[in-house]
Order: C-alpha cells, then structure tokens, then sequence
C-alpha cells in the first residue's frame, strides 16, 4: 500500500481554499474494483512525476440513481456495492490524497461540457493532468465525450490521458456490471478476482434485539443499505477491527424474516469461540463464502438447528483455509 498521508475531502465548491494543482480522475468507483484500482495508480504516478495532488472526483447519489428518481423509478437505479465509508476509503488505499465529493443533483446534472470543463475541472480544481475511460460522458445530457474532452485539453492546457477497459485474464471487461451480478448470484470468487480481495462490509456496532445471545449465538450488528449488491443470505466471513488478527465468524446477512418483518437489512456476525464486546467499534468483515440463502424457520428450535449447521460450516472451512491473511495487505 502506498505511504497514506493526510486526505483532503472538498464537498462544495466552489472551495474556500484554493485548489493545488492536480492529477485528477472522475467516476462513480462504486466497488473499487481492479479497473478502478489500475485508473487510480496511474493517477498516483503522474502526480508524483509531475509534482501534483492525486485527486479523485466522484459524485453522491450515483448519476443514474439520481435520475431513476428524478423519473418516479427509484428501482432501476443500481444496487451499491459499497456504502460511502468503504468507497472512500478502497479510494485512499490506493495513494490518492484528495477526493472530491460531489451531490449530484439538478444544477450538476444540468450544467454545460463547457462549464463542467472550464469553470469545474480547470477553474476551481485546477486539473493539469486528466484521465478518463474511453467511455466517459459528462455534461447535460451526457453531451460530452473523449473527443470533446480532448478539444478542451489542447484549449485549456491540460494532459489528457484516455484509458481502455482493464480486462481479467480471460478477456472479459472489469466493470461495476460484472462485479454487481457476481454479488448477486453470491459468487464470491468471482467477486474476490474483479476486487483483487475480499468483498467487504464496513460499520459500526450496533445495539441488536439480542435474540442471538438467548440462542447461544451473540452477534455483532452492522446497518447495510437496504439497496446493497450481495444477495441475502448465510456467508462465512472474517473480522477486522477487534485486534490484531482477523476473527473468523459467520454471518447472516438480511431481514431477519424468521424473528419479524423489518425492512431493515443487517450482517449480523457471530465470532466463532470468543465473546466480545465490540458495541460502538468500526468493523470491517470480510465475506468469504457463501453457504445459504437467506430463509423463513417454522420456529425458533429450527432456526438455531440450522444456524448450529451453519457455525459447523464455518469452522471447517477455517480448518481447511486458515485466516486470509491477504486482506491484510489491501
């Protein structure tokens, strides 16, 4: 991991402080997948070839949500694969030191290439270097492309860099797409190669109805957004957070729909032989494998029957694989 320094966040702009000369990218980098990994280490580089801030602009809510909503079709909008403490930070990991965090809105949404150009990237950020996918747009209507871009570089005097679609080894495109329809069908390898790690869940500790512990099974719970990618389900995890190693655990990931109808979706992670008190704590779980969907129990003696099946699962999949230490290493 590159040396971490200080990051600057810039919500509005314009900024009250001037901006320091930058390398710059923008997106959405939901995921901060390998493709997005590969667009910001060049970032990194260039900045520190050319004495710059490596800088990152990306926008909340997602464009495309903004605008499901803004049609009255809320559910066409992409499912998060990330909540914004964890895009943020796969984004810092990477050595970028300033983020420039947008709402999208109206007035964004509206504004001319030009004035995106001009009075946003070069008078207010001062872009120098620029680096974008060859299917980047931008601008009202999705008006502008790689080709009007690349216009306003030469006017304005910035370096525009145009990069291709990152591809795995077997030829097909990295893309939030992809790493969204692996979550859904719970493939965890398959998301764990888009990644280059494991899919992980970061919150903090919250207090829970504490059925878990009448059961013989105490759970730390961390609040998901109910829009979240991965599908609902049983999944052998570890936890980052608590100590100086991972804790091995099992976690459900869902509503509940055997203890009552809340809308409300949780990970509600049970350590496997230590009981912690982590209430407050930012965790950080990792989702390993998947083991089960989620399921509605006849009764409570049913439920803790499988979830006893489900603790055994865990155990032996850490007899046989250990901690995964690589996530360390992110």
């Amino acid at each position: 991991m590159p040396d971490m320094k200080p990051i600057r966040i810039i919500r509005n702009l314009p900024s009250k402080h001037s901006a320091p000369a930058c390398a710059l990218t923008i997106g959405n980098f939901d995921g901060v997948h390998r493709g997005h990994q590969t667009m910001l280490a060049q970032v990194v580089n260039a900045a520190r070839q050319r004495g710059l801030t490596p800088s990152v602009m990306t926008f909340e809510p997602h464009p495309k949500a903004f605008f499901a909503k803004l049609l009255g079709k809320p559910q066409m909008a992409p499912l998060r694969i990330n909540g914004l403490r964890d895009k943020l930070t796969g984004i810092t990991a990477t050595g970028i030191e300033q983020i420039v965090l947008l709402r999208f809105n109206k007035a964004m949404a509206s504004m001319s290439p030009e004035s995106f150009v001009q009075d946003l990237l070069v008078g207010q950020l001062n872009v120098r270097w620029l680096i974008v996918g060859a299917d980047f747009r931008y601008g009202n209507a999705r008006s502008g492309n790689v080709e009007t871009l690349r216009k306003a570089s030469i006017q304005h005097g910035f370096e525009l860099v145009v990069l291709e679609d990152v591809q795995d080894i077997s030829g097909e495109r990295i893309s939030s797409s992809n790493l969204r329809l692996a979550l859904s069908c719970a493939d965890m390898p398959a998301a764990r190669s888009l990644l280059g790690r494991p899919y992980r869940i970061s919150g903090h500790v919250l207090h829970g109805r504490k059925l878990g512990r009448t059961l013989g099974f105490p759970t730390l719970n961390v609040r998901v957004p109910s829009n979240c990618a991965i599908r609902f389900g049983i999944y052998v995890v570890q936890v980052h957070g608590l100590g100086p190693e991972p804790l091995p655990g099992i976690a459900s990931l869902g509503t509940r729909p055997t203890v009552g109808s809340s809308t409300e979706v949780l990970l509600e992670t049970h350590i496997l032989d230590a009981s912690i008190n982590a209430y407050g704590k930012l965790v950080q779980i990792d989702i390993l494998q998947h083991v089960r969907d989620e399921e509605k129990f006849p009764d409570l003696p049913t439920l803790t029957a499988a979830m006893q099946q489900d603790r055994m699962h865990a155990v032996e999949y850490f007899a046989q694989h250990g901690l995964q230490k690589y996530a360390e290493s992110d």
